[in-house]
């Protein structure tokens, strides 16, 4: 009850609880279906986060819909980078929002490998081999600043050339972040690339913070050389102006916090909110931190919408993605 305290009765719960019966299990969707009956706390909403997701990923094909995935660049370093690949590869979603960090990891485990370490090496002697740590990710110099520098910059060189032989006077307007993903997409054949799907797709890639990463600096080296070269933020947004304004329905899987959860509900205010919300975290919510803000908060803003299906659950993403995924692209 609104203004007030909330009523109930005990004619509201008449859902029972249900033990996991393993022998009826015969693949992950099964597993979860069982989730959603046997209670146990973040197995439900996981449950209900799975059939949210297979809702809005199946209207996708529809025209005036929006499915948003946003996520951090961490989990690219790692084999979750195949949950975003398959999503982008079958349309499941049509624009992403993420970090410059993704655009490095993709491109470095494009051309190298990164290696299973341990959170618990020692941090002074991996430094003085070149042995950078990722959580327990170990991803060496060589195969990050030294290969992104060297594929990255030639690569600026003929996106430069590109632009000029298209409008000599302006080359770079109209260049933002999106054009930036396609254009680095373009020039990736491996197919286990996001960068290579998102381009092939044209799917709107949008990184608000472009410069927070190698990429970003490689962007800043080029400038060095070409004076005139920018990157047109503003012209991200009018994408997702243009895309939000005409919209008629809009739905998000969000992963994490930070700007890129943010881009997506920032949006989606101008239209009244989100129609469908599904939120992956493991922040807390009492520190006022955007990644531990629950979806409810949103609604006070008007970036959910009061009556929209949403759920949080809380967890590693590395181990929910997976899950998911191996029932939502089971086909």
């Amino acid at each position: 009850m609104r203004g007030g305290v909330d009523r109930y009765s005990r004619d509201d719960f008449d859902t029972p609880v249900e033990d996991y019966d393993f022998g009826a299990v015969d693949n992950v969707g099964s597993l979860i279906d069982q989730m959603s009956k046997a209670g146990g706390f973040t197995a439900t909403k996981l449950a209900s986060a799975r059939d949210i997701l297979r809702e809005s990923m199946s209207r996708v094909g529809n025209e005036g819909v929006l499915n948003w995935l946003s996520f951090p660049a961490c989990l690219c370093a790692t084999g979750t980078r195949g949950f975003f690949l398959e999503g982008v590869k079958r349309n499941a979603f049509n624009v992403v929002v993420t970090t410059c960090g993704t655009l490095d990891h993709d491109i470095a485990r494009t051309f190298r490998e990164y290696f299973h370490g341990d959170f618990s090496l020692d941090d002074i002697a991996l430094g003085e081999q070149g042995l950078n740590r990722l959580g327990n990710v170990i991803v060496p110099n060589e195969c990050y600043g030294e290969i992104l520098e060297n594929v990255v910059l030639p690569w600026l060189e003929e996106i430069e050339l590109e632009r000029k032989q298209k409008n000599s006077e302006n080359p770079w307007l109209g260049f933002g972040s999106v054009e930036l993903c396609w254009a680095l997409g373009d020039r990736i054949e491996d197919e286990s690339s996001l960068l290579h799907w998102v381009a092939k797709h044209r799917i709107p890639m949008v990184i608000p913070g472009i410069t927070d990463g190698s990429i970003g600096a490689q962007l800043f080296m080029h400038r060095q050389k070409n004076p005139q070269f920018f990157v047109d933020l503003l012209a991200d947004e009018q994408i997702l102006s243009d895309m939000t304004w005409t919209a008629e329905e809009s739905h998000a899987l969000m992963v994490g916090g930070g700007i890129s959860k943010h881009h997506v509900i920032w949006w989606n205010q101008y239209r009244g909110g989100l129609d469908s919300a599904v939120s992956i975290t493991t922040a807390p919510e009492y520190d006022g931190s955007l990644s531990g803000a629950r979806l409810r908060e949103a609604v006070s803003w008007g970036k959910v919408r009061p009556e929209a299906p949403q759920i949080v659950v809380e967890g590693d993403a590395s181990v929910i993605l997976p899950v998911l995924g191996a029932d939502l692209f089971s086909q």
